[in-house]
């Protein structure tokens, strides 16, 4: 190597360097924290040169129409609960493990929701449509699912699974981290199974999702019990049924329902507050952290 080739070659290697570190910083900032592996203590991740035909997805015209609002930076805790890192996409092979349905009931979960053809349902935090091609069965035909992620290398994971289940009834939003682009009272039915403990910015997130709940409209929450020890899932990831009646609540809910015979998590059902369904106290969970 010569004396011009030697320098030349490490001042490639350095802008390469910086290079590749505005990337990644570009893409923290536009999907807040994340954590590679899922939220159950003992799963592993997928391969990490895997690779997944995963095309961008335009946003609703609904989303087009509103101008974007700035992220203000994310909440380490809220009410005293700490906020978790979000599960990123590469853990997507836990959602559709064999054993879910065992461990979690989740054909029971779908049953709860009383879902009738012809609704507007949301799977808020879609990730690659576990729920959502059930939800979609079940609201069709005349209905649909709005499908909302902020991390779009899932969509093209849930259209592989849609197409191969001949399921056409779903529309995918890219949302963000403060709005998930849903128009405005459009949801009969808008559910968040084991996503709302990682909202960074949760009261933006509530005052969205409650504008786009029809008036008797339902917001479906899924926690995994912090209560119970035994629920083998991280425990930033879990929530007492005391914390989530502290946050919602005050955040223009009210308790409509629940459901309480799940194995491993909370259902509870929140209107708005100026909804004509009638309020529910929630009932003693079987231990109390």
């Amino acid at each position: 190597m010569n004396g011009f080739q030697k320098p030349f070659r490490w001042a490639l290697l350095l802008i390469l360097a910086v290079l590749s570190g505005c990337d990644r910083s570009v893409a923290e900032r536009s999907t807040g924290p994340v954590e590679a592996t899922p939220a159950i203590e003992q799963a592993a991740a997928p391969a990490a040169n895997a690779t997944i035909d995963t095309p961008m997805v335009e946003p609703t015209p609904a989303a087009e129409a509103v101008e974007e609002e700035p992220i203000p930076p994310g909440l380490t805790h809220y009410m005293g609960r700490p906020i978790a890192q979000t599960m990123h996409w590469t853990g997507a092979e836990w959602l559709t493990r064999e054993t879910r349905d065992n461990e979690e009931h989740t054909s029971v979960v779908v049953e709860a929701l009383q879902l009738e053809p012809g609704m507007t349902v949301c799977d808020l935090g879609c990730g690659n449509g576990y729920y959502t091609l059930k939800l979609a069965k079940e609201v069709a035909p005349g209905g649909k699912v709005l499908a909302v992620e902020i991390q779009p290398e899932y969509f093209g994971m849930l259209q592989q699974r849609a197409r191969e289940a001949g399921i056409d009834n779903i529309e995918l939003v890219l949302g963000t981290v403060i709005d998930p682009k849903l128009p405005p009272a459009s949801c009969d039915v808008i559910l968040l199974v084991d996503v709302y403990h990682e909202f960074s910015h949760p009261v933006h997130m509530l005052q969205a999702i409650r504008k786009a709940l029809k008036p008797d409209g339902v917001m479906v929450v899924l926690e995994f019990r912090a209560e119970d020890p035994d629920v083998p899932i991280k425990p930033e990831h879990k929530m007492t049924k005391t914390q989530i009646m502290r946050e919602i609540p005050a955040n223009g809910f009210k308790l409509v329902g629940e459901y309480n015979g799940l194995p491993w998590q909370h259902m509870m059902f929140f209107a708005r507050d100026d909804s004509e369904l009638p309020e529910v106290e929630p009932a003693a969970p079987p231990l109390d952290a």
